[in-house]
């Protein structure tokens, strides 16, 4: 397990210093063709910078919203064997853990939107 979280938090880092190097510079007041097509390069390689971003946030959170709802599921289907009245106090958490994948949608519109 932590063999995985680090090598997850080794692209993370990764792509995030990239992502922070992926700005767009400000067009100077007399360009070149040269220098156009330069500043169209740059700008073609940040958005796709911003969607790989955006990929990787998405796909991250999802895949760790699936890990914890497929233990907090088990837990709470093995508490509700034992008893039946436990199924309104677990299945919130079922739904609690499914909101990782939202939290990594809203960041990856986010990352795409500005």
């Amino acid at each position: 397990m932590n063999k995985k979280f680090f090598i997850v938090m080794s692209l993370l880092a990764v792509f995030g210093i990239a992502g922070m190097f992926a700005q767009e510079s400000a067009a100077p007041e007399v360009a070149s063709e040269t220098q156009v097509e330069q500043q169209a390069s740059a700008a073609d390689n940040s958005q796709s910078i911003k969607y790989i971003a955006a990929g990787i946030a998405v796909g991250i959170a999802c895949i760790a919203g699936g890990m914890a709802v497929g233990k907090i599921g088990a837990a709470a289907m093995g508490a509700m064997s034992e008893n039946a009245e436990l199924s309104g106090k677990a299945l919130p958490f079922v739904g609690l853990a499914e909101g990782i994948c939202l939290w990594g949608f809203l960041v990856a519109l986010l990352i795409i939107i500005l």
